[in-house]
């Protein structure tokens, strides 16, 4: 539960509910491996990794007891750049996110639906085609990462 407290303060900036605003996926792969997974499946979509945030650090501050707690951020940076250069407004949720962490020994992966994000821009196709561009291949990234845990 409290692992949800954090994500909903740190990445659902969004206004109102929808109905398949998180995209959700749990791997039977360690941390470690669902990690490295992670990033190779987020290449092979063709975005770039621009960084990996720890996110524990400020957990065990607050009394939780983790060490395996990610935010990794990535992006199409030309597509990322031109979108933002039309529509200052989306810059908050750029680069996309995806959150990692362990349970047990599990890992599970969270990150806001960037199709909410189109809905907001039904009047620019471009843009709308890019976030729904951008939420099929964040489903098929938390997809490789699941499946690969199964393997």
């Amino acid at each position: 539960m409290k692992h949800w407290l954090t994500f909903l303060l740190l990445f659902l900036p969004l206004a109102g509910m929808a109905e398949d605003e998180l995209l959700m996926a749990r791997s039977q792969l360690a941390f470690p491996e669902a990690m490295q997974q992670l990033q190779e499946s987020i290449k092979g979509y063709g975005y770039t990794v621009s960084r990996v945030q720890r996110v524990d650090v400020g957990l065990t501050t607050m009394g939780y007891q983790t060490d395996k707690y990610r935010v990794v951020f990535f992006a199409k940076y030309p597509q990322m750049k031109q979108m933002a250069a039309r529509h200052p407004e989306v810059i908050p949720y750029l680069p996309l996110k995806i959150a990692i962490f362990a349970e047990g020994d599990e890992t599970i992966l969270v990150a806001a639906n960037p199709k909410l994000l189109a809905e907001f821009f039904p009047q620019d196709e471009d843009l709308h085609i890019n976030f729904i561009r951008c939420a099929s291949d964040m489903k098929a990234i938390l997809r490789e990462v699941q499946e690969a845990g199964r393997e």
